[in-house]
């Protein structure tokens, strides 16, 4: 075990790092993150932190560069202060979409973070739900990528199931996703439909058809962000119209660019769950479609065991398995 754990946050969630905080039993650390007049971020550990086990929370969402940059300086700034250990906590991580060339001459840019995030001192990340799981395999260091199914599991079982437990379908947003959800429904003993959709560029997708029984029962729409929401309305709307009694979705990271709160507000959704990864804008804190699910005791568990050395492989999993 290295030294006291001592928590510290940048500007891009503090509620999210509060809320975890709480459930760990400690306040956050004094830091300050700011701007220099010309713009140049400025940041200012105010604790000792020699030979302490640091934890930077901070998701690199939008403005992505400015939050990745904040993330990177404080290590940086923990690192030359003789931290023991720096785990940058990441509950959303930034450019994880660009992830492998798709064009010729495309940088593969998940890959630079990785680079840049190990350069600034970090010795250990955790993170939640990434696009693309091989990213783990960009780092020279340890990499927990959590999961909030555990959580939707019991949220979807508690709250949802239970009102239609023989008339629930799940439903894939693409084939990708459907091991996902084929996990769910197993444990949830609830049908299992694929939506068809075919992609014509970057935040661009045409859904076909659905592969599967709708009609009637509680469709629930199960995937891991939600960017601009054109797929996802475009899905509800195609769900929709096989005559379903109720439609709501789940989704870790909402993203929410452009156009997609009030494509939402817009959609045949009767309600949109999502996780506090990344914290609203005051436009979807407005949408009474969007509710959110906070993941802060999911990291606050995550962070107790690897402070003390303990398997986290038990946060993988609903508690009845």
């Amino acid at each position: 075990m290295h030294g006291e754990i001592t928590i510290f946050a940048g500007n891009s969630n503090p509620g999210l790092a509060n809320r975890i905080c709480q459930r760990i039993g400690q306040q956050l650390a004094p830091c300050r993150v700011g701007r220099f007049s010309d713009g140049e971020i400025r940041v200012e550990v105010e604790q000792n932190v020699r030979g302490r086990d640091v934890f930077l929370i901070q998701s690199t969402c939008a403005p992505a560069n400015d939050t990745l940059m904040e993330l990177l300086i404080m290590a940086e700034a923990c690192k030359r202060s003789s931290a023991g250990r720096i785990t940058a906590v990441i509950p959303y991580f930034g450019y994880a979409r660009q992830d492998r060339k798709v064009q010729p001459r495309a940088p593969i840019t998940a890959k630079l973070v990785a680079n840049l995030l190990e350069a600034s001192g970090v010795d250990r990340v955790v993170t939640m739900d990434l696009h693309a799981g091989q990213i783990q395999g960009f780092f020279d260091i340890p990499v927990d990528n959590l999961y909030a199914q555990p959580m939707f599991y019991r949220f979807l079982k508690d709250e949802v199931v239970t009102r239609n437990p023989d008339d629930t379908v799940l439903i894939s947003p693409d084939a990708g996703g459907v091991e996902r959800v084929r996990s769910y429904a197993k444990r949830l003993h609830t049908n299992l439909a694929i939506l068809d959709k075919r992609r014509s560029g970057p935040n661009q997708a045409e859904v076909m058809h659905i592969i599967g029984d709708a009609k009637g029962k509680l469709a629930v729409l199960l995937d891991d962000m939600i960017d601009t929401a054109g797929t996802l309305t475009n899905g509800a709307r195609a769900v929709a119209a096989t005559e379903c009694n109720e439609l709501i979705a789940f989704a870790t990271h909402p993203v929410l660019s452009g156009p997609a709160v009030k494509r939402i507000q817009e959609s045949p959704f009767d309600s949109v769950y999502v996780t506090d990864t990344i914290p609203l804008s005051k436009e979807g804190e407005a949408c009474k479609k969007i509710k959110v699910l906070t993941v802060a005791p999911i990291f606050a568990d995550a962070i107790r065991a690897i402070h003390f050395n303990d398997s986290i492989s038990r946060l993988f999993l609903p508690e009845d398995d």
